[in-house]
């Protein structure tokens, strides 16, 4: 694949070794980390920062494609149910904006709510030098 700049890096995840949150951020690390003695955490502000480039192994804004191999595995582990339990174990945090927890949680049951694996793809697609090819 490739951009008006020239050839695009490609960087693989393997969505087969992604069950849950804990999981995504494993091979998230493995894919994105090299060389890099920290890692993302489960933190979706981290790995938007990862992406901008410029420490790990995106370097600045270079054309990258992230080919996810078994797509439609990663989305059943990072599917509703997940997501359900991700945010409430946010509930009563602090730190968390309750009214907008309570709002996900309800947009979620509706049917109409962004899972979490919605919202890796959201930061992944943030990015205007980064394409996803989910397979």
């Amino acid at each position: 694949m490739s951009d008006d700049r020239g050839t695009s890096r490609v960087i693989e995840i393997a969505g087969d070794r992604i069950r849950d949150i804990p999981t995504l951020y494993v091979e998230l690390d493995r894919a994105l980390m090299r060389g890099v003695d920290w890692r993302l955490g489960e933190s979706l502000d981290a790995l938007n920062d990862v992406l901008y480039g410029g420490f790990g192994t995106i370097e600045g804004d270079e054309a990258v494609t992230l080919v996810w191999h078994d797509f439609a595995a990663s989305a059943a582990a990072l599917g509703v149910e997940t997501t359900r339990e991700w945010l409430r174990r946010r509930l009563g945090d602090e730190r968390y904006a309750q009214d907008l927890l309570v709002a996900d949680l309800a947009a979620l049951d509706a049917g109409t709510g962004m899972t979490y694996l919605d919202r890796v793809i959201e930061v992944i697609e943030s990015h205007p030098n980064i394409a996803l090819d989910r397979r």
